[in-house]
């Protein structure tokens, strides 16, 4: 009959420490992955802000030492990610593969002009620097226009900035409520074991040496959800950064890092923090009240 108990108690408490480190486990991965996204934001935006495109249309009568001074002096600017010269004869190509018709069988000749693309860096990709690049451009007498989409630059600038607020303040959000989620299933782990504690202390054992095996034992299951979480966000970077090696997320290990020590750090701190103040509040409690 004892040998049963036993086994009951011993499988109850292992279903106890499992449901405690999946839960660390879970909320640190939530958040580590929230974490990464913060990390990650302005990556992102910066990526899709670099595929607008300003396009330089050219005059027929521009020379081709004009042109390859224009696209040197471009590629040398400050403000160009990168150029590229596009023919009339490619831009006819592209606009026939769209269409699937050619339209030179209607005209009798090509009414496209040369253009250079040229994608800027996110940092210029403003209304105001945009116009300025445009009429820096349009200065030269070989240009005959120049063009980008204006409105998309401006809705993208202001999702941007939206997007940024909302993030941090999930993020803030987030994080207390990990703490909040932590600190239960700890606070229900050591209200388990409430009368040993209040035993021990009528034994005469001090609060110190009551307190260290329920926080060792709590860090234990603090670093092996956080060792869980970490685990887990490795995999999504991974996958991510295959299926979009252009975002270049693991370009910054020392962020990564950060964030990975950070995620595992708050796992002990957490439970840490949340077994002493849990033990500490039986270890205050009347003998009487503990079974309220």
């Amino acid at each position: 009959m004892s040998s049963s108990f036993d086994k009951y108690q011993k499988r109850r408490l292992i279903s106890s420490y499992l449901s405690v480190v999946l839960s660390i486990g879970l909320v640190l991965f939530l958040l580590g992955l929230l974490g990464l996204l913060v990390l990650n934001a302005k990556k992102v935006a910066d990526h899709f802000k670099e595929q607008v495109t300003v396009t330089i249309f050219l005059k027929d009568n521009a020379k081709d030492v004009e042109i390859k001074q224009l696209e040197k002096s471009l590629a040398m600017a400050d403000y160009v990610k990168s150029t590229v010269f596009v023919s009339k004869e490619q831009a006819a190509e592209f606009m026939k593969a769209e269409s699937g018709e050619d339209f030179m069988d209607f005209l009798g000749e090509n009414p496209l002009k040369n253009s250079i693309d040229v994608n800027l860096k996110a940092d210029f990709v403003t209304s105001e620097k945009l116009q300025i690049i445009a009429d820096e451009a349009t200065s030269k007498n070989f240009v005959e226009d120049v063009s980008y989409d204006n409105d998309l630059v401006n809705l993208m600038n202001d999702n941007v900035k939206k997007i940024s607020f909302w993030v941090l303040l999930l993020s803030a959000l987030f994080t207390l409520i990990a703490v909040l989620l932590i600190n239960s299933s700890i606070r229900l782990a050591v209200y388990s074991k409430r009368f040993t504690i209040k035993t021990m202390q009528m034994v005469g054992a001090t609060k110190r040496f009551i307190r260290k095996p329920f926080i060792l034992r709590s860090v234990k299951l603090g670093v092996i959800g956080a060792i869980l979480a970490l685990t887990g966000m490795a995999f999504v970077l991974y996958f991510v950064d295959k299926t979009f090696p252009e975002l270049e997320l693991l370009n910054k290990p020392i962020l990564l890092i950060g964030l990975f020590a950070f995620i595992f750090l708050l796992g002990i701190f957490i439970t840490w923090i949340s077994t002493f103040f849990a033990t500490q509040r039986f270890l205050n409690l009347n003998t009487d009240k503990l079974y309220y």
